[in-house]
């Protein structure tokens, strides 16, 4: 893994685009404070560029680096969950403008699996995770459903779990409100 993650640095510290397993489904990622990288992976999907994106972070308490307001029950919502959360936060800061919605918000997962957790550790930012598929088209559930166009547009391909058969689906996604509100966006 450790060969992987290295290669993988590699690509997103020069503003490239990754093809790598999630602890949901197989992702496009890219550093999610280079606009010209976030660019690459909307027209890589084929993706409008004013739909925000997901970033990952490997811990919740960088949260606050790249969100103007963390309300408490935010922690509480990230360790009780019982499968993968992107919680939409308002008021994002620090993050490329084309991983912004419109409104300001943005969406923040912290995945459970080691290789993400090892790679956003060591890269030291946000990275992009959407899943790996023409917009519009069917989120492939496994590495070999994945379209030739997007392997072929991608600079790395990570050479992990490329076998791997367990169905696994999209996160969570509530949106979180600065008073502590939420409201469920995909269950």
């Amino acid at each position: 893994m450790k060969e992987q993650i290295n290669k993988a640095l590699a690509v997103l510290k020069e503003g490239g685009v990754i093809l790598y397993p999630t602890d949901t489904v197989w992702g496009l990622g890219c550093d999610a404070t280079n606009a010209e990288a976030v660019a690459k992976v909307n027209a890589i999907k084929g993706r409008a560029s004013d739909k925000s994106l997901i970033v990952l972070l490997d811990t919740d308490n960088k949260i606050q680096s790249y969100v103007n307001e963390v309300p408490d029950v935010a922690y509480d919502l990230i360790e009780y969950a019982e499968h993968p959360l992107t919680i939409i936060f308002s008021k994002a800061k620090n993050l490329a403008h084309n991983v912004i919605n419109n409104d300001g918000s943005v969406g923040i997962r912290i995945p459970k699996h080691d290789f993400c957790q090892q790679l956003i550790q060591r890269f030291r930012k946000p990275i992009v995770s959407t899943s790996a598929n023409i917009s519009g088209e069917v989120t492939p559930q496994f590495f070999d459903q994945i379209s030739d166009k997007i392997k072929s547009e991608v600079d790395l391909i990570v050479d992990l779990d490329q076998e791997d058969r367990t169905v696994k689906k999209p996160s969570t996604i509530i949106k979180l409100g600065p008073s502590g509100q939420f409201e469920f966006i995909r269950k």
